[in-house]
């Protein structure tokens, strides 16, 4: 059968052919028809992330949708290596298939799956979201962020921040239901005032998709705002900005601040996989929106080093 290969680390997939996989006691065979490119996709296939075996040659992708023998149309996550998403079939723990929503479609499934999980656990298993809390999202001009933002409205946030980058984009986060924007342009000590700013009004919970310069500054605006009154949880989950911060470790004794972080290994498996049955549900129910771009699955090598932040990849196998 024809998949995306990954021989070796950090080599970009190729298109070819790899056995077909038999399902073992308690697996499902799927058929495999949508599988999105996101960042741990990437970074596990690189065998950069924390989380990958570092064990090639492997099929890229950790999660997708397709259908069991029976004709069942499902979402699947983390086959059973060296085996991945991107094949035209797979296998996968029965534990780790999950029914979709018939209103759900294949690409949306696929697309909406691990960028909008990254905040839905985060959210709920990590810094438990209580209705009409205030939320401020880190980052929240890419995919994952702007999912966080409506995501956060969703559970009950009475209140969502947005920061990010892109002007243009960061305009458009606000009719995703961000009440106030931050744009991560200024100066550093502009923006911890800033950040103070929106303390001193109270902020309940930080979700984190950037780390660097400016979690640094989150951090310590939170601590100088006086979070000993109110605590502030403050999750972080990707590190688009860099892999290290540096931190006065009097942020830490100075204040109340709550901080963790949300991802493989700090929540557990069937946990992440509860709660991607939660979001696939409510993805149509609370409109959750999302662009897609749909490739074909030969088209892999020309398409793995696109980094199109306005849409997310998903790739096809014609199934």
């Amino acid at each position: 059968m024809k998949a995306a290969i990954v021989r070796g680390m950090s080599q970009t997939p190729v298109y070819g052919d790899v056995p077909v996989p038999a399902p073992s006691a308690g697996e499902n065979r799927i058929t495999v028809t949508a599988a999105a490119l996101t960042q741990v996709t990437k970074s596990r296939a690189s065998g950069t992330h924390y989380s990958s075996s570092r064990q090639f040659p492997l099929v890229a992708g950790i999660d997708g949708v397709g259908r069991l023998d029976d004709g069942s149309r499902v979402y699947f996550v983390m086959p059973r290596a060296p085996y991945g998403a991107m094949a035209e079939q797979t296998v996968a723990s029965s534990a780790q298939c999950l029914a979709i929503p018939d209103n759900l479609d294949d690409i949306t499934a696929a697309a909406i799956a691990n960028p909008g999980l990254s905040s839905w656990a985060a959210y709920t298993e990590r810094a438990r979201l209580k209705t009409g809390e205030t939320v401020l999202v880190n980052g929240a001009t890419g995919t994952a962020g702007r999912l966080a933002v409506q995501i956060a409205r969703h559970l009950g946030a009475k209140k969502v921040i947005a920061t990010g980058r892109n002007l243009e984009r960061l305009r458009s986060v606000a009719l995703l239901g961000a009440d106030i924007t931050i744009p991560l342009s200024e100066d550093e000590s502009a923006l911890e005032e800033s950040f103070k700013e929106q303390f001193a009004g109270g902020i309940d919970i930080v979700i984190d998709y950037l780390w660097g310069k400016s979690a640094e500054r989150l951090l310590i605006a939170g601590a100088k705002a006086g979070a000993q009154a109110v605590p502030i949880r403050f999750v972080q989950v990707g590190s688009v900005s860099g892999a290290d911060i540096t931190l006065p470790s009097a942020v830490l004794r100075s204040s109340a601040i709550e901080l963790m972080g949300s991802g493989i290994g700090s929540v557990p498996k069937e946990r992440l996989v509860n709660a991607i049955g939660l979001l696939l549900d409510a993805a149509v129910s609370a409109g959750l929106r999302i662009a897609t771009k749909t490739v074909p699955l030969s088209d892999v090598e020309q398409a793995w080093d696109s980094d199109d932040k306005t849409r997310r990849t998903v790739f096809t196998t014609g199934a």
